[in-house]
Parts: C-alpha cells; sequence; structure tokens
C-alpha cells in the first residue's frame, strides 16, 4: 500500500464521482487514500479514459530516491521533467497576447 493524492481540473463531473469510490475527496477536485499498485493503476487507467479537456496529476509515495514518483495528463503549465535521476517541475509562463 502507498498513500496517493490526485488532483483533478475541469474534468467531468462523473469522473470525480468515480474517484470518491476510491479515495477520499478532501477538497474540489483533490483526492487522497492509501491503496495498492494494482488499485493506483487502476484508477490512473480511469483518469487517462475520463479526463476530456481538463487535466490530472497523481502522485504517490515511492523508494524513489525523492520518496514520491508523479505521473501527468492533460495540458498545464507545470511540465514534469528529469533531471539527474529526480523527476521535478517546470513551469511554462503564460504566453503574452499579441498586441
Amino acid at each position: 500500500m502507498a498513500f496517493v493524492v490526485v488532483v483533478t481540473e475541469n474534468v467531468p463531473p462523473r469522473l470525480r464521482g468515480r474517484m470518491a469510490i476510491w479515495l477520499l475527496e478532501v477538497r474540489a477536485g483533490v483526492y487522497i487514500g492509501d491503496v495498492s499498485r494494482r488499485t493506483r493503476e487502476m484508477i490512473w487507467q480511469h483518469l487517462a479514459e475520463g479526463h476530456e479537456d481538463g487535466n490530472v496529476v497523481m502522485a504517490w509515495a515511492s523508494n524513489h530516491e525523492s520518496g514520491y514518483e508523479f505521473q501527468t495528463l492533460g495540458e498545464n503549465r507545470r511540465l514534469p521533467v528529469e533531471f539527474d535521476g529526480l523527476h521535478l517541475v517546470a513551469f511554462q509562463p503564460q504566453e503574452k497576447p499579441d498586441l
């Protein structure tokens, strides 16, 4: 078992309802729980199939050097990058509108 956090933005209500079956929704679109690897992978499959135009990040405790791992779905200004074996997040600035 490993602690899992899922954050969703702009996903369909039916997907949010489905996540509440396995995880506790502590804030709108923020889910936590202690699940097995198999359950985590099944939840990720549901997220991948149902996120539509929204975006999702899932983070979980692991034996990785940082103590956690994460993966993302959908467009977001925060982009996962790997640097010397560490999983980090780069922030893409918002594009300025043409004048």
